[in-house]
């Protein structure tokens, strides 16, 4: 297991080589072969592990199927019935194609609907008279109970005992794989190596939390005996899962703060003094909080590691500034990395006006500088003479050495790759690290995307900062909006416009900017300046747009989603967001973020017209609330932990059968008996502990490349 600084996670740990009959390729398990076995690939199932890994998505009590009479509209069952009639018919206002199959059973018909998949009538039509089982909702359709895009299996042979009268496990799968096929090679596999499963968690585990073996846990997860059996198979799965993870970035955790010393600086009122008087404002209690809990960290002789969460405009950014006077105070320099030129430009611009009263050299590192400039900046940030560095990758380029870097802040931290934020970080002897993020993460997934960082948040905005009011218009009512934010403009304000979301193509997306704006400026805007930025411009033409706009030279931005991390423009005051439908919570708030940053009322307009109950919600929670954390906990739950920003980013395993909005009580669980055993044995050295400590290398390879902050 590979760690960036050159030591290895665990000490002494070599990657184990293993010669379990697990480790056989799945084309040799029974049933597979070679066409299949490259259809499972794309599950990601190459071997009999991941075989047995590959847990069902639910289950189906099929011992009491739900029959069709007993069916009520808002119910979500399993229904078993025989294929009556397939049909393929246009809707008269929209046009769309739906297939309608009727099924029926001795006490009833219902229909099951699907939307423009008309070759699913064909293969209806081939199965008119035999038995399927249907999952889904029923409601109520134009004719009766219907059952809208349910799942589905043909029984074939009703006599199989895999299929019927049993607890059923129902899987993932993929083109050209079944339900029927796979219970049949599971079954089979689970015989032939279910003796190979061996438990890795410690005895004393299994005791204090009841849990089940593993080898018992994986056969009742595929085909449970009882319900009971199921219920405690899943918790034992769900458990474990959750406990190797929390247990990686436990030891991830005490290596980075053990396995090197860290800057024990010297924290004292006099740190801060100065800068606190120069500030012509009172920190929020929040903000106090937080930089409380940093000089806590700086204090200690290990390295601080602590994530900042904010909403947009709770002020971070004076926090970390506290921050860098501490390590100023003590001789040491700072430096912040941020996503773009023109944010770190602007952070640059704040921390001068700052700083400058107080002495203190502030430097600018950007990409597009002279040769001759830039060799100046790095010798003076060489000499030590440089104590604040603000700047984008180029601080961890080549040649950019520094004397005594002794605090690393990194802003809007998942606009940046892994490697860059480990590069940064060897800048120094094992510098504080301070993350900040402006995109609020609620805590179930905090707990496994960042736990390893400790977490701080700011969950108050300064005060007399006024709440952006939003609203959500549908399309025809886009000529009163623009009447209205003509009204705003000729009051002195400035607008932003948000083109819809592209995503197949950033040159389409320029286009409906381009499109747009040139629409605008003739038919709406025709008496103001309006200038257009999209991600297909080059940096100096973005750069130049977004100053002109933040000088009051131009009054509408036209603008994609370049702007979601942006420049601080506290003059604008509206935002409106073309087909706001398209865009996720996330992103509609760190949209909104870009205005009521000054002392004028300011608008979040987001014209929509969605056709989902789900893009329904997004604009409900939107206009609803502004608290970032209550927005992202609805995204969490509306999109699900699979898609919600950071956890493809983090490097992490996803999880193959936890849940972290479900199962959030057992997650605590497996937390503190994982960081409570790294307390005991730092690098699992004891004897009990070597099977578990070659199943966290095992699982988390590429751990440590991954997620190094």
């Amino acid at each position: 297991m590979q760690h960036t600084g050159g030591t290895s996670s665990i000490k002494g740990a070599v990657r184990p080589a293993y010669t379990s009959g697990l480790d056989t390729d799945v084309r040799f398990v029974k049933g597979v072969g070679e066409r299949l076995a490259k259809i499972m690939g794309r599950l990601g199932i190459t071997d009999a592990r991941g075989l047995l890994c590959h847990y069902p998505s639910r289950h189906e009590d099929r011992t009491e199927l739900r029959r069709i009479s007993m069916l009520r509209p808002g119910d979500t069952a399993s229904v078993r019935g025989q294929v009556l009639a397939a049909d393929t018919v246009r809707t008269p206002k929209s046009q769309m194609l739906l297939t309608k199959v009727a099924i029926g059973d001795d006490s009833g018909v219902v229909s099951l609907v699907w939307f423009n998949q008309w070759y699913l009538k064909n293969r209806f039509l081939k199965l008119l008279g035999k038995d399927i089982v249907a999952y889904g909702t029923a409601q109520f359709g134009g004719k009766g109970l219907e059952i809208t895009n349910p799942e589905w299996e043909e029984l074939g042979d009703t006599s199989d005992p895999l299929s019927s009268n049993r607890i059923v496990p129902v899987y993932p799968l993929t083109e050209g794989l079944f339900q029927g096929t796979l219970r049949r090679i599971l079954w089979g596999a689970l015989d032939k190596f279910l003796p190979d499963i061996q438990d890795v968690l410690p005895a004393d585990v299994l005791d204090k939390r009841d849990l089940i073996d593993a080898a018992c846990a994986v056969k009742n997860i595929h085909f449970p005996e009882s319900q009971d059996a199921l219920k405690e198979a899943r918790y034992r799965l769900v458990y474990e899962e959750f406990f190797l993870l929390q247990l990686a970035l436990a030891l991830r955790k005490q290596n980075i703060t053990a396995s090197r010393p860290g800057i024990a600086f010297k924290v004292t009122p006099e740190c801060t003094d100065a800068f606190y008087k120069s500030l012509p404002f009172e920190l929020t209690d929040a903000q106090k909080k937080v930089i409380r809990a940093i000089e806590q960290d700086m204090g200690r002789p290990t390295s601080m590691n602590r994530l900042l969460q904010g909403d947009v405009g709770s002020g971070k950014t004076v926090v970390a500034v506290a921050a860098m006077m501490v390590a100023v105070a003590n001789g040491y320099q700072a430096a912040m990395m941020a996503p773009t030129e023109i944010l770190a430009e602007q952070h640059y611009m704040v921390l001068q006006k700052m700083l400058a009263p107080l002495g203190i050299e502030v430097e600018l590192l950007k990409g597009k500088i002279t040769a001759a400039a830039k060799k100046k900046v790095c010798q003076r940030i060489a000499s030590g003479e440089v104590k604040i560095v603000l700047g984008t990758h180029a601080i961890i380029q080549e040649g950019v050495e520094f004397n005594r870097l002794g605090l690393v802040v990194i802003d809007e931290q998942h606009r940046f790759g892994v490697l860059q934020r480990a590069a940064l970080r060897e800048k120094g002897l094992n510098p504080d690290v301070l993350v900040m993020t402006a995109t609020p993460i609620p805590r179930t997934l905090a707990l496994t995307v960042y736990g390893d960082l400790d977490l701080s948040v700011i969950d108050e905005l300064p005060p007399g900062r006024k709440p952006v009011r939003t609203h959500w218009k549908t399309g025809d009512m886009r000529g009163g909006v623009y009447g209205a934010a003509r009204k705003l403009l000729m009051e002195g304000r400035q607008a932003y416009v948000v083109c819809p979301l592209i995503e197949e193509s950033e040159k389409l997306s320029a286009r409906a900017a381009t499109e747009l704006a040139d629409q605008l400026a003739a038919e709406v805007f025709p008496d103001f300046n309006l200038a257009v930025l999209h991600g297909q411009m080059k940096s100096a033409e973005k750069e130049d747009v977004m100053r002109r706009f933040r000088d009051g030279g131009v009054q509408v931005l036209v603008s994609t989603t370049v702007i979601e991390v942006g420049i601080d423009v506290p003059n604008a005051c509206v935002m409106l967001i073309e087909d706001a439908e398209r865009f996720g919570l996330a992103q509609l708030h760190q949209l909104r973020g870009r205005v009521g940053r000054g002392e004028h009322q300011s608008y979040c307009v987001l014209m929509a017209d969605p056709k989902t109950d789900e893009g329904r919600k997004r604009m409900q929670v939107m206009a609803g609330t502004n608290n970032g954390f209550e927005i992202a906990e609805e995204d969490l739950l509306i999109r699900g932990p699979g898609e919600f920003y950071g956890t493809r980013q983090s490097g992490l395993p996803s999880l193959r059968i936890a849940n972290i909005l479900r199962d959030v009580d057992i997650l605590d669980v497996a937390r503190e008996d994982a960081f409570s055993l790294v307390k005991l044995d730092p690098n699992l050295s004891l004897p009990e502990h070597a099977r578990l400590k070659a199943e966290v290398l095992r699982r988390f390879a590429d751990f440590e490349l991954a997620v190094v902050s």
